[in-house]
């Protein structure tokens, strides 16, 4: 290797390193315009003096929901200051002090004090700023499933839209993000949240082969030097993102094997680059899809993934024998659990030869790594038999594909 294609030990290949955090924000937001639309035209009766009204983004992992409402938060920052955009991650904050404490924080500019504040008081400093500013509050509550086994979500909704009811404040909008596709955020609503929450439903679908490329080209240009990352390993980068259906396995592949390229001194990533990436790549992910499974679900799929190391008999019918000595469930549950993981991606579900043949489980990823991901998952998610593909009574607008999403304007 010439000297020349060597790194100096004050040189990198990163532009922007910020550019391949989950948290960055583009410049450009690609193939997201109709889902900017939706939450514009949500958003616009309180640039008029209304109030804004409220949403719930749904779509699996890694579809740009988070993005997509930081993006629209960020403009709506730039373009007035009568509406105050606050971000919660209610997969840390998902108590009622502290989301409330979150939105303190945003709003004022400095934390409450950790301690001798009572939520109330927490609240009436909330909605003091909010009048003294003539302002109105729109709250993104991100991974809002997490606020149902804490025991929050109906709590946090009902006292949040209902502030105008103790302070001279307009009724807050509140944007709801759950990539639970199982999961009715409004059907876990009670009658009296209900009232007053009237979500519009905007469905974020899995970014196709082409626009997870158009993603990573974007970020290439904002966070790497040129020259440093071919494009057809970045075909081959797109091509294993769009595999597991998440943007965000690309950007991180991209960013580690710049960062093997780097520390071997090399200006450009090499195929076994990516290669040594996805390998550091997959279980991380494979672990956070496995955390969104329910209690039920992960350990019928850990028994799939020891049944398949063990080079078992895999049709359908002798799992549930199987399963039957450690999950005692009907066989209802059981085929409802199976598709479940089928329909997350887990297991393909093969039919068999000839009429009446019954259906192989095979697995589609490698067992060791998917009984450790299930032995190690944190956080499940509640127990239930998944949900129709709409809420019922949320009102939904068809999101079709576009172009050149409106600023928002007080015009």
């Amino acid at each position: 290797m010439a000297r020349s294609s060597l790194l100096r030990a004050d040189e990198t290949l990163f532009r922007d390193p910020a550019a391949f955090e989950f948290t960055f924000v583009p410049e450009h937001l690609h193939h997201r315009d109709a889902q900017v639309r939706e939450l514009a035209f949500l958003i616009r009766p309180a640039l008029r003096g209304g109030s804004a009204g409220s949403a719930v983004l749904r779509g699996p992992p890694g579809t740009g929901k988070t993005t997509t409402v930081r993006r629209v938060f960020r403009e709506v920052t730039e373009t007035t200051r009568g509406i105050v955009p606050v971000y919660v991650n209610c997969r840390h904050d998902h108590t009622t002090l502290a989301v409330y404490r979150c939105i303190f924080e945003q709003i004022t500019g400095y934390p409450a004090p950790p301690t001798g504040w009572h939520l109330d008081a927490v609240k009436q400093r909330i909605a003091a700023r909010l009048h003294d500013d003539g302002a109105r509050l729109l709250v993104c509550l991100d991974d809002a499933n997490y606020l149902i086994p804490a025991g929050t979500y109906n709590i946090l909704l009902y006292q949040i839209f209902r502030l105008y009811e103790k302070w001279d404040v307009a009724k807050p909008g509140v944007f709801a993000i759950c990539s639970d596709l199982a999961l009715n955020l409004y059907a876990e609503a009670d009658e009296r949240v209900r009232s007053v929450f009237h979500p519009l439903e905007i469905s974020f679908p899995p970014y196709t082969i082409g626009e997870i490329r158009d993603i990573l080209t974007d970020r290439v240009r904002q966070g790497l030097y040129p020259g440093v990352m071919p494009a057809a390993l970045l075909d081959r980068i797109a091509e294993i993102a769009a595999g597991e259906q998440d943007v965000r396995v690309g950007i991180d592949l991209v960013r580690l094997a710049c960062l093997r390229a780097e520390t071997d001194g090399r200006r450009r990533v090499t195929a076994g680059d990516v290669t040594e990436a996805a390998r550091a790549v997959g279980s991380p992910v494979l672990a956070v899809q496995a955390a969104g499974l329910s209690v039920g679900e992960r350990a019928l799929l850990r028994r799939i993934a020891e049944r398949s190391q063990e080079g078992a008999d895999m049709a359908s019918g002798a799992v549930f024998e199987e399963v039957q000595d450690y999950l005692p469930v009907g066989r209802t549950t059981y085929h409802e659990r199976l598709k479940r993981l089928a329909e997350a991606g887990f297991v393909d579900l093969v039919p068999g030869v000839g009429r009446g043949r019954e259906r192989k489980v095979r697995l589609r990823y490698d067992p060791a790594e998917v009984a450790a991901v299930c032995t190690g998952a944190e956080e499940p998610r509640i127990d239930r038999q998944p949900g129709p593909a709409r809420n019922p009574g949320v009102r939904v607008r068809s999101v079709s594909r576009g172009r050149n999403p409106p600023h928002l304007s007080k015009d």
